[in-house]
């Protein structure tokens, strides 16, 4: 339990909000591009299962079922340590003396259930050539960007999202880490013909759970077992991961992560967006949706 563990250190620490650098083009934490090399260089093992979405897509929720499938719907097995150390975060860079998550890594033994946020031109290409297998969580852009802006405002390592106007017109044009929400699932759309990527998206799974889970569990090679499939789907609701503190990041200390300002587990719906969106940003959001959306057969569903 690496955060909890430092925890301890940082006594009246105060967190920064971190500086933003690139790396080809994309928008990422600065101390992630300062170790840009040794996370472009991460090696990966072909038991290794990658978890990767654009941010607030559904992460941690797909997190829970893989690793629900992996302890063959052991709970208390589950219960081992929170998200965050039992699955490395690939490109994040913690404040010392917590470990990155690159560190985490290679101090886990094969399989591993590793997570990234990067978009698929930038994920390391060991990945590729070990021919991991990829869980890949897609949401609407919408719900996508209402969350992230909620995200932002109570994590303090992320960059201050400032007024949800000004939100609006950065997640809208790439500016938020990460990038382009249209970039990153267009890109990972492309990648599943060329290697072994489940294409998830975030509304099926709130649709009918159960099918999306058994997706899961024959993609990565396990039997579809009645009784562990009603484990895993009970375990993983969003009223469970809600009240799981190794789920919920409830861990995290309220100097980086302050749920008081908004839960990390918010409202995990689909059509959330209508509470944010006015009628004027719902068209202008619509005009560049169509625009970036153009010639590709990826589509989402912005309720259901």
């Amino acid at each position: 339990m690496a955060f909890q563990q430092n925890a301890q250190h940082f006594g009246n620490y105060v967190m920064q909000r971190p500086l933003v650098g690139y790396v080809s083009g994309v928008p990422l934490d600065k101390k992630t591009c300062d170790t840009w090399s040794e996370i472009w260089n991460f090696r990966a093992h072909p038991e290794d299962t990658l978890v990767a979405a654009f941010p607030k897509s559904g992460v941690t929720w797909m997190q829970e079922i893989v690793d629900m499938i992996h302890q063959e719907g052991d709970v208390e097995k589950c219960q081992r340590a929170p998200t965050y150390d039992r699955h490395p975060f690939l490109e994040v860079v913690a404040p010392k003396p917590v470990p990155s998550g690159l560190q985490l890594a290679e101090d886990m033994e094969p399989p591993r259930i590793l997570k990234t946020h990067l978009p698929v031109q930038l994920l390391p290409p060991s990945f590729w050539d070990q021919d991991c297998k990829v869980i890949y969580i897609a949401r609407n852009a919408k719900d996508c960007m209402v969350s992230y802006y909620h995200f932002q405002r109570m994590n303090k390592g992320l960059p201050d999202p400032e007024t949800w106007e000004d939100y609006f017109s950065a997640f809208l044009t790439g500016k938020v880490l990460w990038g382009s929400w249209f970039d990153h699932v267009i890109g990972w759309w492309k990648a599943k013909d060329q290697h072994q990527v489940l294409y998830i998206f975030y509304e099926d799974i709130t649709e009918n759970p159960r099918r999306e889970i058994q997706r899961v569990m024959r993609f990565m090679g396990k039997e579809v077992l009645g009784e562990v499939l009603e484990k895993i789907y009970h375990h993983t609701t969003f009223q469970a991961m809600k009240e799981n503190p190794m789920a919920n990041y409830s861990t995290i200390p309220s100097f980086v992560m302050d749920q008081s300002i908004s839960p990390f587990m918010r409202k995990g719906i689909v059509g959330d967006w209508r509470n944010h969106f006015t009628v004027a940003q719902d068209e202008t959001f619509e005009r560049e949706y169509k625009r970036r959306m153009e010639g590709t057969d990826l589509t989402f569903r912005a309720q259901l």
